[in-house]
């Protein structure tokens, strides 16, 4: 377990197992293999459906990981708080002007092991341009990206190979487009078709 983690309680250890009992009753399996060592930064793309995260949770729990993903603080007050961060939720503070890319980089500067997830597209909604938060967080706490694959078309999910970031943000994205372009999601119409999708119409590099 990852220094500053709460141990999963009998709830939050039902929840995963019916999750993966779901996501395999789905006809879902998992493919490849997660890197190591387990300090990496998983790209959620593309996002197109609320079902991505039931058979994320179903996956995760198939690879035998549990990473963690951000929330905002509201949600992990009492009563659900501590269920929350069992499930590897880590609450941000936006109030005052607070970088949340700052604390997910202490967050990786203080834990021995750390998977975070992050959701670039933001929304379910086909967006023209992702959120570069990751890339940032990447960067500066100097941990790998990762792509987590959901493919409706094949029913796998699984975790591509790890991509260091180099501050090219174009070159970078490439490499990551290149590797989840065959992925079907959920709803395709919806999802990034090509480089333009990710790094926005005539961007040179990546926006704070």
């Amino acid at each position: 377990m990852a220094v500053g983690d709460d141990a999963p309680g009998p709830l939050a250890r039902f929840v995963r197992a019916a999750m993966l009992w779901f996501y395999r009753r789905q006809g879902w399996t998992a493919a490849g293999e997660v890197p190591e060592p387990r300090r990496f930064l998983i790209i959620a793309a593309p996002h197109t459906s609320n079902w991505d995260f039931l058979y994320y949770l179903g996956l995760t729990a198939d690879l035998g990981i549990r990473p963690h993903f951000m929330g905002k603080l509201s949600l992990f007050r009492w009563p659900i708080g501590g269920f929350m961060r069992q499930m590897g939720g880590i609450p941000v503070d936006r109030s005052g002007g607070k970088n949340y890319v700052d604390a997910m980089v202490a967050e990786f500067a203080r834990r021995d092991a750390f998977m975070l997830t992050v959701a670039p597209e933001g929304t379910r909604a086909r967006t023209r341009k992702w959120r570069t938060g990751f890339y940032h967080i990447a960067m500066a706490a100097k941990v790998p990206m990762v792509v987590g694959l959901m493919d409706y078309g094949r029913k796998t999910g699984g975790l591509g190979p790890a991509i260091w970031p180099t501050g090219d943000f174009r070159a970078d994205m490439e490499k990551l487009f290149a590797i989840y372009r065959d992925c079907t999601p959920k709803y395709p119409d919806r999802a990034v078709r090509s480089l333009a999708d990710i790094i926005g119409e005539g961007s040179e590099g990546a926006a704070a």
